[in-house]
């Protein structure tokens, strides 16, 4: 591949540490989080629709019914005795008192739960622990390899920089980091495994050289230790899934747009969870991407000419971990069929370490596609943060936010806003997603049985016994082919992007498509058997990778031959 990187090759863009936004951010952590106090409740007593009063007690209903049905060990201590002493005081304000007063003292309880919301989120950042972290990942990856390819423990020497060979990083790199000294770089990436921050923090450190990203985890990771012990100390900051309560989310967002009006990097996954189908996203959660729209009016009204830049990141990988946990949770969703429920390992560290030595050891590319920067419009920018329409024309995006001559808060324009974003995001997933061997073979095998079996529905091919079939190898061949032609045709339009290996002969792609596909999963999606025979042992496995080139329209351009007989034997 033409800009497939095989070193790091680009210094820091901030060599000190010291001068990085988010350790500013941390270093002043109690001011910020009296900062989001005084915005949060600003925006909830001025702008919701709900009455304070209301507001609380909704919010006190559900966190007693989380904190019974579905506590986590990780949970900030005295949860129940906290809320039910604001249970109490609303309810006590609220008879006793006149509105004013009543008014005043809801305030005072809603400031209390925003305080409280303000210090679970919020992370910070340790010179010392990033530094550590960065010499550990590094030595602990290239370790690996060097002991899986050499048969022994070598950190020295040409070896030290194999992890990153394993990566496909495309993109305009050098636009990116230009961007980075003259704004606030926000990264939205696809969303796949809990292994993607860990990428894209390495590729942006080590390879980019930009300063470290505040970036959203799920508050569910810090229930081990060693975890919790270092993303606390990384500039992470927690999101609980389980709280859906308007003050807790109003909090989060007004955590997001005040660090990025500090200038603060920020990597936030817009799609909101890993693809449980394993598709690309296609519609993604406004919640923090508004913070963006927020955050650039909101510093054009200071007087600020800085821009934020969004740049879409797309990632690919062979094989997926939680796979299995993702798509019976897909399919369980769906309302169609009850499926056995699969346990989510990716928190067990010794999966992890396992999973690992398999990505690096065993040839498996990680695919990093870095999509064209564009403004919170989604408008393309050029290196010096210039931002232009569709039709190339020179624009000035303060403009969009000014209302009788000076720049307004107008959240439902911002709204719009968001919304064209989104929609501006999601292209550029598609067009900027690179197709691996794997993707393309689980695609026209899942794509087989499907046209095989027309008069049953998904559910209905899914239930088929795969022990029952064997994938005819010639017409397989001739399938890849036909959607192969076509990929070639959307390359050249800039509607996908190919690995290098798709272009090579067709029978070295299966092979490699074959080799790498479900290599870590007891149940492959695709193998060849002892008689070399193509076979699947579990075909939910091989819709979910066949799922990375759905909404292409690809399905249209297969056209098995009549002669063909049929395109799977049963055994």
């Amino acid at each position: 591949m033409k800009n497939r990187l095989k070193t790091p090759v680009f210094p820091s863009v901030i060599p000190d540490i010291e001068e990085w936004p988010i350790y500013k951010l941390s270093e002043d952590r109690r001011a910020f989080i009296q900062d989001i106090e005084v915005f949060a409740l600003d925006r909830l007593t001025r702008k919701s629709t709900q009455k304070v009063t209301d507001l609380i007690s909704e919010t006190v209903f559900q966190e007693r019914i989380r904190i019974k049905e579905e506590r986590w060990k990780v949970d900030p201590p005295k949860e129940r005795q906290f809320w039910s002493r604001i249970r109490s005081k609303l309810i006590k304000y609220s008879l006793d008192k006149p509105d004013a007063e009543a008014n005043m003292n809801n305030a005072e309880i809603l400031q209390s739960i925003i305080h409280r919301y303000a210090e679970e989120i919020v992370g910070t950042f340790r010179i010392s622990t990033f530094r550590f972290a960065r010499r550990f990942l590094t030595l602990f990856f290239n370790s690996l390899l060097q002991a899986r390819q050499r048969g022994f423990w070598r950190v020295g020497g040409q070896k030290r920089r194999l992890l990153v060979e394993k990566l496909i990083v495309q993109g305009e790199l050098e636009k990116i980091r230009g961007l980075a000294t003259k704004g606030t770089v926000v990264v939205v990436p696809t969303h796949f495994s809990n292994l993607d921050s860990i990428l894209i923090g390495y590729v942006l450190d080590l390879i980019l050289g930009l300063p470290s990203f505040s970036y959203g985890a799920g508050l569910n990771l810090y229930n081990t230790g060693y975890t919790a012990y270092f993303m606390n100390r990384l500039g992470a900051y927690r999101v609980d899934r389980r709280k859906k309560n308007n003050i807790y989310l109003e909090t989060l967002k007004t955590m997001s747009n005040l660090s990025l009006q500090r200038g603060t990097n920020s990597l936030f996954f817009p799609g909101g969870t890993r693809s449980r189908s394993g598709k690309l996203e296609e519609k993604l959660k406004l919640g923090l991407l508004s913070t963006t729209v927020e955050a650039q009016r909101a510093l054009y009204q200071q007087g600020k000419n800085e821009k934020l830049f969004i740049v879409p990141v797309v990632l690919g990988y062979h094989f997926v971990l939680e796979a299995p946990f993702l798509i019976e949770s897909y399919l369980r969703a769906m309302g169609k069929e009850r499926f056995i429920k699969s346990k989510d390992d990716f928190y067990n560290p010794f999966q992890i370490i396992r999973f690992i030595w398999k990505v690096l050891s065993e040839g498996n590319d990680i695919a990093l596609s870095f999509g064209q920067p564009m403004d919170v419009l989604g408008n393309p920018v050029d290196i010096d943060g210039n931002s232009y329409d569709k039709y190339g024309n020179l624009i000035n995006v303060r403009e969009y936010f000014m209302s009788e001559g000076k720049v307004t808060e107008h959240l439902q324009r911002e709204s719009e806003y968001t919304k064209d974003l989104a929609e501006k995001i999601v292209a550029r997933y598609h067009s900027d997603n690179i197709v691996l061997s794997s993707h393309l073979v689980a695609f026209a095998a899942f794509q087989m049985l499907l046209k095989e079996n027309l008069r049953l529905d998904l559910y209905g091919v899914l239930r088929l016994p795969h022990e029952d079939y064997v994938f005819k190898a010639n017409v397989l061949k001739d399938v890849i082919e036909q959607i192969r032609q076509e990929l070639y045709q959307m390359e050249v339009v800039g509607t996908i992007k190919l690995s290098d290996v798709i272009r090579g002969d067709i029978e070295v792609l299966i092979k490699d498509g074959l080799s790498h596909l479900g290599t870590f999963h007891l149940k492959k999606p695709l193998r060849y058997n002892k008689a070399k025979e193509i076979v699947s042992e579990d075909f939910s496995l091989l819709y979910y990778y066949h799922n990375r080139l759905d909404n292409y329209h690809l399905d249209e351009v297969i056209d098995l031959k009549k002669d063909a007989m049929l395109t799977l034997e049963p055994v």
